[in-house]
């Protein structure tokens, strides 16, 4: 049966191949799968999101981000989502957005919330909603262990990467690198601190989002101690992503909060390279200790980890991704997820 998806993104965030968010890299490589095997993809988010389906463009939300800017940018994506539903065929709402539970349609479709973040980030509002037909799940089984027997709680989907997309060869330069949003809680502060212990160049790749504590944090902690050894070099696309994750001599999370999966870490290994993480949620399960990386919970025991990453087997690493990580899995875990969702919401209707 050939399905209409309608996959709604963050209000405030572009869903292009370049995003630096996880949960828009999610999007984007369902949305594709889904193209690929005849289902009809229709994707609501920003201008400029470069979806493989249909994109459904919503205005480009100017900065600053603030709590103003959110509301209404929530505010219109929740009439959009009505609109669509008023005219479209849609089988199911996917949302992905990390604020899902404020633009939960109207009753009558089902809907399927995927858990982007720790579940302490979430209010009580949002796990414990009293919309029917409208299921949650987590993405890695870490995370899952972590939630409260909630209503509609589905199994958890592992994020998975293109593996095509990675690997050799391991062409290694002596430089760490840190790949992410650049923001307190992803700690690239520690990153910093711990390769100048190690005396290691390190690349910084990342956006600062136009957050007023994410502009601040850049300002006071990480501005300061640019160098020519701590480089600074902004967003960078999926070309140079892959070219970063190759030639590093290792990729360094040090996350100071409980991360739910981090695609980077995964799309390292599947390059040959290395992990050094913080054992915060799901790092602890992606990263094997002294197989594939290091798993360090200081500047000073992630800059000896640095110094031995050069110990680590990148065979050892691309199999590991091979394994556990592919996408195949993902799209195939998802998929189960609708038929699952679709089939509660059938029975349901047919009992009343």
């Amino acid at each position: 049966m050939k399905l209409t998806i309608l996959s709604v993104a963050y209000p405030l965030a572009v869903a292009a191949p370049g995003a630096v968010g996880g949960a828009e890299q999610v999007l984007l490589s369902l949305d594709r799968a889904l193209t690929r095997a005849g289902h009809r993809s229709l994707v609501l988010a920003q201008e400029g999101s470069e979806p493989a389906g249909e994109l459904i463009p919503l205005p480009a939300v100017p900065p600053p981000f603030d709590d103003l800017t959110a509301a209404r940018a929530r505010e219109r994506l929740r009439g959009a989502i009505e609109r669509v539903l008023a005219t479209r065929p849609v089988d199911l709402v996917h949302l992905h957005g990390v604020d899902f539970w404020t633009y939960l349609p109207r009753p009558g479709r089902p809907v399927l919330a995927t858990l982007h973040l720790p579940a302490s980030f979430y209010p009580r509002e949002a796990l414990f909603h009293r919309r029917p037909d409208t299921w949650v799940h987590a993405v890695s089984a870490g995370q899952h262990a972590t939630l409260p027997p909630l209503p509609g709680l589905l199994p958890p989907v592992e994020n998975g990467i293109d593996l095509e997309a990675f690997g050799g060869p391991y062409r290694r330069r002596d430089f760490a690198l840190y790949l992410g949003r650049i923001c307190p809680e992803k700690g690239p502060h520690l990153a910093i601190a711990a390769a100048r212990r190690a005396g290691v160049p390190l690349l910084i790749a990342g956006e600062v989002q136009p957050y007023a504590d994410h502009l601040a944090y850049f300002r006071s902690e990480i501005a300061p101690h640019l160098d020519r050894n701590c480089r600074f070099i902004g967003a960078v696309g999926p070309a140079a992503r892959r070219r970063l994750l190759a030639s590093a001599r290792c990729l360094l999370v040090p996350s100071l909060v409980a991360e739910t999966s981090s695609l980077a870490a995964r799309e390292a290994a599947a390059s040959g390279t290395p992990v050094i993480a913080r054992p915060e949620g799901a790092l602890a399960d992606i990263v094997l200790q002294g197989e594939t990386g290091f798993l360090a919970e200081d500047a000073e025991s992630m800059a000896e980890a640095i110094r031995n990453s050069d110990r680590i087997d990148p065979a050892r690493c691309r199999a590991e991704a091979e394994r556990r990580f592919s996408l195949h899995g993902m799209v195939s875990g998802y998929l189960d997820l609708y038929a699952s969702v679709l089939g509660r919401a059938y029975r349901r209707e047919s009992a009343l």
